[in-house]
């Protein structure tokens, strides 16, 4: 058994990335072992993916005697290999801790943490203009796998879970809408008049809201086509909301990553991030629609701009 251990301890866009190279690994690579360390408020995301056998908890708040913790319970293991995907100070300090054949980490790896690894994997042949994920494929490599997208990312079931709140007239499937985003300039404010527009549209579609953060509907939407669960996502629940979706509408983030992870239709909305980079991943897939922003500022973005190229990407699937 090979075993591996992936440092990637946020953000959750690039850990449903490390989770999808994950994924891949055990799809091209036989008697694989990964573990895993990640903060422990995206813990519950990585735990549930069924490509990940261990999950190690970084207390992001737990100070000098927190890492300590963490380290101390990673050195009981001896890996194989030691992948530090995130390139920071702070998880080269915990490749350095580990005990380990080989220490890889990236090649635009920043704030000092190249100095901890016996071996940097290359960037793509389009170097840092790369899109995330492909840059993070490249750890394959190490391997001998494919820097590609192989096999299908998983999670297990969670038991007892109701989602039923998102259903449709007749089972139909909801629109996804995530209303938030972790940065400012990244969170669009047109979602209120674009969910008026959808569901004056269609009485029969309904609409959810979600995200980690409250965002108040000041109750104008009818209860039959509309539910808002955003402040009460748990990450456990997720990749089931996101799954059931017949769309998902999201700004720039993780949610967005994982419905495209999953293969389900996204519209991601960006802003001043370069969705060349950022964007749904695979770029040309009929399923990722971008609307990106004039000149990257999502003030200049209208709600009636989007539900038309909303309405023209959906067209394409009827």
């Amino acid at each position: 058994m090979t075993e591996i251990l992936i440092i990637k301890p946020s953000s959750l866009g690039d850990i449903v990335h490390g989770l999808q190279v994950a994924s891949s690994l055990k799809a091209q690579v036989d008697h694989l072992r990964i573990s895993w360390v990640v903060r422990d408020i995206f813990a519950p995301i990585v735990r549930a993916c069924q490509a990940v056998d261990q999950v190690y908890v970084f207390e992001r708040n737990g100070g000098a005697k927190g890492f300590l913790k963490l380290t101390k319970e990673l050195r009981k293991t001896s890996f194989d290999y030691v992948f530090d995907m995130q390139g920071l100070l702070r998880t080269g300090l915990m490749t350095m801790r580990t005990v380990a054949t080989k220490k890889i980490g990236r090649s635009d790896a920043r704030e000092w943490s190249g100095v901890f690894y016996d071996e940097k994997v290359p960037l793509p042949p389009e170097g840092k203009r790369s899109h995330a994920l492909e840059i993070l494929l490249q750890f394959c490599t190490v391997m001998g796998a494919m820097p590609e997208l192989r096999g299908a990312l998983k999670f297990r079931d969670v038991e007892g879970l109701n989602l039923r709140f998102a259903d449709a007239r007749g089972g139909g499937k909801p629109i996804v809408m995530f209303v938030d985003s972790r940065r400012a300039e990244k969170t669009w404010n047109g979602f209120k008049q674009l969910t008026e527009l959808i569901l004056r549209e269609d009485r029969t579609r309904k609409v959810v809201w979600a995200g980690s953060n409250y965002v108040h509907d000041r109750g104008i939407f009818p209860p039959a086509q509309f539910f808002n669960v955003t402040g009460n996502t748990s990450l456990v629940s997720l990749p089931a909301l996101v799954k059931r979706a017949d769309w998902v509408i999201a700004n720039d983030s993780g949610p967005m990553h994982l419905a495209a992870a999953l293969g389900v239709r996204v519209v991601g909305i960006f802003g001043p991030t370069d969705p060349r980079l950022f964007g749904p991943y695979p770029l040309n897939a009929p399923s990722n629609v971008v609307v990106q922003a004039p000149v990257g500022d999502l003030k200049l973005l209208s709600a009636k701009e989007v539900y038309s190229r909303f309405q023209k990407a959906r067209a394409r699937f009827k």
